[in-house]
């Protein structure tokens, strides 16, 4: 193709809006077109590279038996509504009428389109295990989109769903698809990915791992043990904490602590540190605002993903009012009054010696001792993992925090969309069984950015072999030139005729124009003709990260090539 015919604008100046690297490069380079808040339309150098990520999913998940369909974008609410996710999941989920007054919802994900294609199928043990999977465009309302195509609301998206009839051979299947995932990553040009322990949020289920691509423009957080391996999501990583007692156990006292609401405050004006303090911090369920007051040592902040699996309910930080019961800023343990829901984290555990809220104004208690003053409190995980906490695989404290971009995703949903939506099959007993659910998930546009995050200059992305836009990038300076035009051009045809997929820039421009529109497009390779190499009669081979600088004689130019794209194509 030659690029003067290529649909889209490259320019020099980074876009003010864009904080992420490959969310400005591939605006810069004519890759995605801003329409409207976390929608993007796709040109054609963005196109070929998705092609190329499709093609290569599809031969994995063919790879371990996926059968490819495709599901509605528009489903009735009532398919929602079965699996109860219709009540449950906020304004993530667009619902809207149609003119026959019917509840329809846009596909954000499709696990419930896929129980009911399957349902009438599968009646049999017989027909188990399969898997299906499709590739289609998505729609999920999020709150906050960012970095381009990072998180966005309308997406390209490859799930698929696994069928079992016994817990192993799911644990079996999700094992091979974890495998195929890490070969698709390492097609795609970041083999750097990494698997974590995730949380599975409305996926539901209990166990499912993240695919992580290690950046600090990411958005998540990972928890990741160098000594053992351990690696989760920090909404997923168990804080581990050891509280060593106190040589002198001190006395309880209620202690005037005039206008101090802050443990920072509290513990500067007693001499302690939040270490040695017990904080509450106050939430309300979303369904009827009743009050749930969850106490931990004071340096330590919530995982509310964890609260709200714990719970098993959506909730908002508190608004405490005067009939509440309780008082900002001097909330503790001790004589709580109210009917709420009182929860205790782990690491206040063994504590001692803790400052804690007094529940009357401008008082705190000295010398809380948990196990003599709260021993009914129950312990569970609430808090957020930090650095050098002790790692829940190896007990070392030797954890660190890493952000990451979350590439894609693998879920074991066991029978919770099956149980909800009554379907079964009969067993080899002929009595009726819930068929187990796996659930896998690749975000198509997100990868492709992902990969331009992983593997970029200042100039532009430098696109792996196996998913460029264009292989070949042929540049003729000073085409006005007829030796080097027509030189030019039988080199393309020559290309062209290999099957090379090459972008000929035979434009009347300047040498510095052509390079910076090169680099943005970056293509593995490129191939320079002009007038002072061929007075040497040869042309200039170089691969965009530099790892090749060599000249060829022009009649070599195309073997030469190829030789080049093959051995990369080999790696």
């Amino acid at each position: 193709m030659k690029l003067e015919n290529l649909v889209g604008e490259r320019f020099k100046e980074r876009p003010g809006d864009c904080s992420i690297d490959s969310h400005a490069l591939m605006i810069r380079g004519g890759y995605i077109k801003y329409v409207g808040s976390g929608i993007y339309s796709s040109l054609l150098p963005l196109k070929r590279i998705t092609r190329k990520i499709e093609q290569i999913i599809r031969e994995e998940m063919d790879g371990i038996g996926g059968q490819e369909v495709q599901f509605p974008v528009v489903m009735p609410a009532s398919l929602w509504q079965a699996s109860g996710r219709y009540e449950s999941i906020g304004s993530e989920l667009v619902r809207f009428t149609d003119r026959g007054k019917n509840t329809l919802v846009l596909g954000m994900t499709h696990e419930e389109a896929a129980v009911q294609l399957v349902q009438e199928y599968a009646a049999g043990y017989t027909k188990y295990p399969f898997m299906i999977y499709q590739i289609q465009t998505k729609f999920r309302d999020e709150a906050r989109p960012r970095g381009g195509l990072i998180r966005v609301r309308e997406f390209t998206m490859k799930d698929a769903y696994s069928f079992h009839t016994s817990q192993k051979d799911l644990e079996d299947y999700y094992e091979k698809c974890l495998h195929a995932y890490e070969r698709i990553f390492k097609k795609a040009g970041i083999p750097e990915v990494i698997s974590v322990a995730s949380d599975s949020g409305m996926m539901g289920g209990k166990l499912s791992h993240e695919f992580m691509l290690l950046t600090q423009v990411g958005e998540d957080t990972l928890a990741l043990c160098e000594s053992c391996g351990y690696k989760a999501n920090m909404e997923a990583a168990e804080s581990i904490i050891e509280n060593i007692r106190s040589e002198e156990i001190k006395e309880l006292e209620l202690t005037h602590t005039p206008n101090m609401h802050t443990i920072e405050e509290v513990c500067l004006f007693l001499g302690s540190s939040p270490e040695k303090s017990c904080k509450a911090v106050v939430y309300q369920r979303n369904e009827d605002d009743s009050l749930v007051v969850v106490f931990v040592r004071g340096d330590l902040e919530i995982n509310e993903t964890k609260l709200k699996n714990f719970l098993g309910c959506e909730l908002h930080t508190a608004l405490l009012t005067e009939n509440s019961g309780l008082i900002a800023g001097f909330i503790g343990p001790l004589e709580l009054k109210g009917d709420h829901t009182v929860l205790f984290d782990n690491s206040l555990k063994n504590a001692d010696n803790l400052i804690c809220g007094g529940n009357l104004t401008d008082y705190h208690y000295k010398g809380l001792n948990m196990t003599r003053d709260v021993s009914t409190a129950e312990y569970h995980d609430f808090a957020k993992i930090r650095e050098n906490n002790c790692c829940p695989g190896c007990g070392k404290k030797t954890i660190k925090l890493s952000r990451g971009i979350e590439v894609g995703n693998i879920f074991q949903l066991g029978t919770k969309y099956t149980k909800a939506m009554h379907m079964t099959y009969l067993d080899h007993n002929k009595d009726k069984q819930y068929p187990l659910m796996g659930c896998y998930g690749i975000g198509i546009g997100r990868l492709a950015a992902s990969v331009c995050e992983a593997h970029h200059d200042e100039f532009g992305p430098i696109w792996p072999i196996s998913i460029a836009p264009w292989q070949v990038h042929l540049c003729a300076i000073r085409a006005d030139i007829d030796e080097v035009k027509k030189c030019a051009d039988s080199i393309y045809e020559e290309l062209v005729e290999s099957r090379v997929e090459v972008i000929y820039d035979d434009r009347q421009v300047s040498a510095g124009v052509m390079f910076s529109d090169a680099d943005l497009l970056g293509s593995p390779l490129r191939v320079i003709i002009s007038p002072k190499n061929m007075k040497e009669n040869c042309c200039e081979i170089c691969a965009r990260d530099k790892s090749i600088m060599e000249k060829v004689p022009l009649s070599q130019a195309s073997a030469a090539v190829t030789e080049l794209l093959v051995n990369m194509l080999k790696k």
